[in-house]
Order: structure tokens, then C-alpha cells, then sequence
């Protein structure tokens, strides 16, 4: 799923010589110069934010230059924080084919990854100071500065990345190695560049050779997504048509400024509050007690935590992170099988895609104009349907478990347990009331999560590690800015699309196919099964979102609706093996071999795309309960 270190490349036991020694330290003194103030950002926005609601709601005085101050360090956070996942290795990947290559083919992809980086960032880095330069002559309404202290985030971020990137090259010893991916990515670009009279003869047909060709074979290779959609996009608009290339750098920048979107960050270090606070082991340890005494009785609890916990976080990762640790040893003392539990836990995480907060809900929000409350509301009972599917399964399979030697919890254990989890429990109603009842937007709303949990944290539960707020801030950067960076390059990919003309023949295509609305759903569910297991839900929906709602609206499906159909066909596409990474994100962090979960998935998959199918039968689950 990421980049691995190149001290991987680089030889164990080989001893330290003063010019890698030396490139250690400078780069280590480089990533704290970089990672403090990307840290501070994440803090600077949680304070902005807030302000605004208290100014707004307790006060009935607006802040008005709050929105546009958060806007402008944004730009920066989504920046420096895609500048932290590269150097920490932690941009987003396919690794399918790289992980099961021989160690030499493996090397030499891993060297070919950040070649491939680094030559998309040496290509857009002159047109990134254009931008900004141009940038310059704007003049923001509230703070009334230059729009270029905003826009300098983009040459910046990318010039720090390109120099993070030959940092990591330069440490790699296998000098052979590091020529041979060098050559390759300058040959791929040469070739293309001579072919350019050729290729601009070609229409529509270079829609074909960039963004599948291209943006296929960098994906497989294991070049990070980013990256790969942005070097198919840079070369389909240099090399095909007269478009500058600074018009990809402020779509990128338009892809990554959406207002909305500073919710990204903000539910991820909630989501990491959320675990550190202890109030995740609360509510496992309530549902624990009221059902850990039923056959399969923690397989449904590992449902229900996902479900609620799912419902805080936002962030997959970080919601498999605080259930599984605190369930796995007792689901395995009690002798269900390590592979059973991982592949519970990866099809947990499909089932709980729609659940508001989820990053790919808001996500769709900025990208097709959808109302963000809508889909919060719309998200619940799609997870819970699926939720009923999975259980089913689970009865099945443990209806012969022997409970002779479990203890069944009494009632006063029950309600000690629940009052303990009641403040934890509390919080998914909180943040849905404050977007409800107007106090906070969809965005703003995270802040109150994140205050709520911190109060919390440190009043009822007494958890609280200051220690660790540090690493938690870096990593919700990190994460934040992967994802805003594929963002920022998959809707200068989109954009493309839409100029060639492709979304007027898509949109023909689709509405064209016999069967109505009830064939365009089926369709869809397949496309973006695959989609899921490829691309990740986020860039997926970037990409084809804004081209396939119109065309859904167009057929008499319900934007929302539709909406939940692609989340959970996306889903399920990500956490199924061989290639959904997040089943492999599932193992990892219930330390499972892969292997031992794959036959185990196939029927709680199969549970998975039944509820789907109810889902996709009944609108009313999805839109029943919007106003």
C-alpha cells in the first residue's frame, strides 16, 4: 500500500559510510524543519474552525476572515502534508504485483516509483511558479493579500517533495539499480516526446494510450497514484494538445481547495483521538459485555464497533486500528481462527463506507455538488442493511459454537459497562446534531468532535498521552495530504477528460443502454467494483464522480442514492483479495498472514454484495430519511 524505505534497496549490515551518514542527517533535519509546521497547520485549523462556530453560534458575530485564513493554510497543509507521505513513504499504492515480484524485479520497481515521482514533480515544478506568479496579481476579499501567499504552497510542496525524492535516491547504493530506473522513466519520456507529431494525429485515441496505457501500467508498477495520474494527465495535455501546462497546476489546485475538504484532516486526527482517548475500548468493552456471551457473540460485536466506531473516525485504517487490538485476543482465546477474524474485519470495513463521517462521503460532496448533510443522513441504514447481512453469515457459521466455558455477563456488569461507554457513545450523535441543527458545517462540525473528544479524554476517561499528540498530528498530515494530493491530480486527469469530449460520449453511452436506470445500476456496481480494487474509493470518485451523477440524474436514479450504490460497490472492491488493498491493510494491522483470510472472505464478500443488491433494489433505504 506504500512505498517501502529505501534502506530496503540499500543492503542490511552494510556498513554506514560518511556521505549516508551525512544524507541521514540532512534529511532528518529536513523532515522535522517540514513536519513541526505541518503539525502546527493541523492545530491552526482546529483553532480557526472552532472560533468561527463559538464567534458564529454563541457570540452571533462571524468571523469573516476565518473561512478565507483556513483556505489559505489549507493549500499549505494539503501541500506539506503530501510532502510528509512521500518521505515517509506513505503515499498511496498498489503493491499487488510489486509485493509478489522476485527481490531483484521488486528493488528495481521500488527505485522505478520514485523515479517516476520525482519526474512528474521536475515537469510541473517551472508551471507551479507560473501559477503562483499569476496568482500574485489576485487579491483575497477579507484578509485583502496577495492570493499568492496561498498559491506559493504549490511550488513550495513540490520542490520539497523532488527533494525528498532525490534524497531517497541518493542513498541508494546498488548504483546499477538506480541507473536502470532512471534510464527507463527518461526513455518512456523521450520515446513519447518523439512520437509527439504522431500522437497529436490520434483524437480521441490518446485518451486510450495516456489514461489507460499509461496511467494503468504506472499503477500496476507500483508508482504511487498520485504520481501516476499525474504524469498520464501532464503528458496527454504536452504532448497532445497546445493547453500550458499551468492550467493542470490550478486544477490540481482547484481539486485540492474545496473548503470541504479541510475535513479530511480534521476527522482523521479525531479518529486518532478517538483511540487514544480510550473511548473506542469503551464502547467495544459495552458491546463486549451485552453480547460476548451469544454464539458468535464477538463476531457481532466486531460488526457493531466498526459500525459505530466507523461513524467517528472517518479514516478505515484508523477504525480497524482501535477495534481489532482490543477484540483479537479474546475472539482468538475463545478459538475463532486468525484468518476468519481478518476477513470479518476487512468486510466490516466495506460495510461502514457510508457511515457519516466517511471521508469518501465528503469527498463525493465536493466533487458533484451533492449536500453533505444529505449524504450523512442517507449513509446510516445502507451500513446497517449490510451490517444484517454480514451477522447473518456470522449466525451461520458459529450456530454449533461451544460457550460451556464462557461466563455470561450480568445486568449490573451490563449497565456499569454502558455507563462507562455512554460519553464515548454519545459522541456519533453530538457531531450529527451540530450539523443538523445548523450549529456547525459539515466541516466546522470535526471540531467539535475533536474538542468533545479531548474534554473527554482527559475529564471521564483520563487517557489522555500528550506524548503522543505529536506523532498523532504528523501522521493525520501524512495521510491528509495522500489523499488531498491524489485529489489535486486526479481532477486535472478528470478535467482533461471533460475537454476531450469523453464525458459527452460517456454520458451517451450510459443513458443509451436498454434496461433504463435499473441496467445503468448494475453497470455501475461492476465499474466501481473494480474501480475500488484499483484506484481506492477517494480517487475513483474524483475521477468518474463528476462524470457519472449528472448521468445517474439524467436516468431517474437519486443522487444519493446513487452515492451509496458506488460507495459500497467501491468498497467491496477494496477490501477483496488478490488486489483490494484494504484487505491488506486489514492483516496488517491484525498482524494475519493474507493468505489465511482469503478463503474466509469469500462468503462474508458474497453477504456484502446481497446487501448491496438490497440496497440497490429498495431507494428508500438510502433516501427514507431525507427531508
Amino acid at each position: 500500500m506504500h512505498i517501502e524505505s529505501t534502506d530496503t534497496l540499500v543492503g542490511a549490515g552494510a556498513s554506514v559510510s560518511p556521505r549516508r551518514s551525512a544524507l541521514d542527517a540532512f534529511d532528518r533535519w529536513l523532515g522535522l524543519a517540514v513536519e513541526i509546521p505541518t503539525a502546527l497547520l493541523v492545530v491552526v485549523e482546529i483553532i480557526i474552525l472552532f472560533a468561527g462556530v463559538v464567534s458564529r453560534y454563541v457570540f452571533h458575530s462571524p468571523l469573516i476572515w476565518s473561512d478565507e485564513l483556513a483556505s489559505i493554510l489549507f493549500l499549505w497543509l494539503a501541500m506539506l502534508g503530501a510532502v510528509v507521505a512521500l518521505r515517509r513513504s506513505e503515499h498511496m499504492r498498489m503493491t499487488a504485483l510489486v509485493a509478489g515480484s522476485k527481490p531483484a524485479i521488486r528493488a528495481y520497481l521500488e527505485t522505478l516509483a520514485i523515479c517516476s515521482a520525482l519526474a512528474f514533480l521536475s515537469l510541473i515544478a517551472v508551471p507551479s511558479w507560473e501559477y503562483a506568479y499569476e496568482e500574485s496579481f489576485i487579491t483575497t476579499p477579507a484578509l485583502e493579500i496577495s492570493n499568492s501567499w496561498r498559491a506559493g504552497a504549490l511550488p513550495v510542496g513540490i520542490g520539497l517533495m523532488a527533494l525528498f525524492a532525490l534524497l531517497q535516491l541518493a542513498r541508494i547504493r546498488n548504483v546499477r539499480l538506480l541507473l536502470a530506473a532512471i534510464a527507463s522513466v527518461a526513455l518512456v519520456i523521450a520515446a513519447l516526446w518523439l512520437l509527439q507529431p504522431w500522437l497529436r494525429q490520434l483524437g480521441n485515441l490518446n485518451l486510450i494510450i495516456f489514461f489507460v496505457v499509461v496511467a494503468g501500467s504506472c499503477v500496476l508498477a507500483g508508482v504511487p497514484i498520485a504520481f501516476a495520474f499525474g504524469l498520464s494527465v501532464l503528458g496527454y495535455l504536452a504532448l497532445t494538445t497546445h493547453t500550458p501546462l499551468m492550467v493542470l497546476v490550478g486544477r490540481m489546485d482547484d481539486g485540492m481547495s474545496h473548503l470541504i475538504l479541510l475535513a479530511v484532516p480534521l476527522f482523521v486526527f479525531l479518529g486518532l483521538l478517538i483511540e487514544m482517548t480510550g473511548m473506542a475500548r469503551a464502547m467495544v468493552g459495552f458491546l463486549a459485555s451485552l453480547l460476548g456471551h451469544v454464539r458468535g457473540g464477538l463476531h457481532y460485536v466486531l460488526i457493531g464497533a466498526m459500525y459505530l466506531v466507523s461513524g467517528i473516525s472517518g479514516s478505515k485504517a484508523a477504525d480497524m486500528a482501535a477495534v481489532a487490538p482490543v477484540l483479537f485476543p479474546e475472539m482468538k482465546a475463545r478459538g475463532a481462527k486468525p484468518g476468519d477474524l481478518v476477513a470479518l474485519l476487512a468486510a466490516t470495513g466495506a460495510q461502514t463506507e457510508t457511515i457519516p463521517p466517511s471521508l469518501v462521503l465528503i469527498t463525493i460532496g465536493s466533487v458533484t455538488g451533492v449536500s453533505i448533510a444529505a449524504l450523512f443522513t442517507g449513509g446510516m441504514l445502507p451500513g446497517a442493511v449490510l451490517a444484517v447481512t454480514l451477522s447473518a453469515l456470522v449466525w451461520w457459521r458459529y450456530r454449533h459454537e461451544d460457550l460451556g466455558h464462557i461466563q455470561k455477563v450480568g445486568l449490573p456488569e451490563i449497565l456499569r459497562s454502558f455507563v462507562i461507554a455512554l460519553p464515548a457513545l454519545a459522541l456519533p450523535f453530538v457531531i450529527r446534531a451540530a450539523v443538523v441543527e445548523g450549529i456547525a458545517t459539515a466541516t466546522e462540525v470535526s471540531t467539535i468532535g475533536i474538542v468533545y473528544a479531548v474534554v473527554i479524554g482527559l475529564v471521564v476517561y483520563r487517557q489522555f498521552d500528550w506524548r503522543r499528540l505529536r506523532p498523532m498530528l504528523i501522521e493525520t498530515a501524512s495521510l491528509s495530504g495522500a489523499i488531498l494530493f491524489i485529489i489535486g491530480t486526479a481532477t486535472g486527469m478528470a478535467w482533461g477528460l471533460t475537454q476531450s469530449g469523453f464525458s459527452r460520449s460517456l454520458a451517451a453511452a450510459m443513458t443509451g443502454l436498454p434496461g433504463g436506470s435499473t441496467t445503468f445500476i448494475a453497470v455501475s456496481i461492476i465499474a466501481f467494483m473494480i474501480l475500488g480494487s484499483v484506484l481506492e474509493g477517494i480517487p475513483a470518485i474524483v475521477l468518474f464522480g463528476p462524470l457519472l451523477f449528472p448521468i445517474a440524474q439524467a436516468v431517474g436514479v437519486h443522487e444519493v442514492h446513487y452515492a451509496m450504490i458506488v460507495i459500497l460497490a467501491m468498497g467491496i472492491g477494496l477490501f477483496a483479495p488478490p488486489f483490494g488493498v484494504g484487505y491488506y491493510a486489514a492483516c496488517a494491522v491484525g498482524r494475519v498472514d493474507p493468505a489465511e483470510g482469503v478463503k474466509p472472505i469469500l462468503g462474508y464478500m458474497l453477504a456484502l454484495l446481497v446487501g448491496l443488491i438490497v440496497v440497490a433494489a429498495i431507494p428508500w433505504i438510502s433516501i427514507g430519511f431525507i427531508k
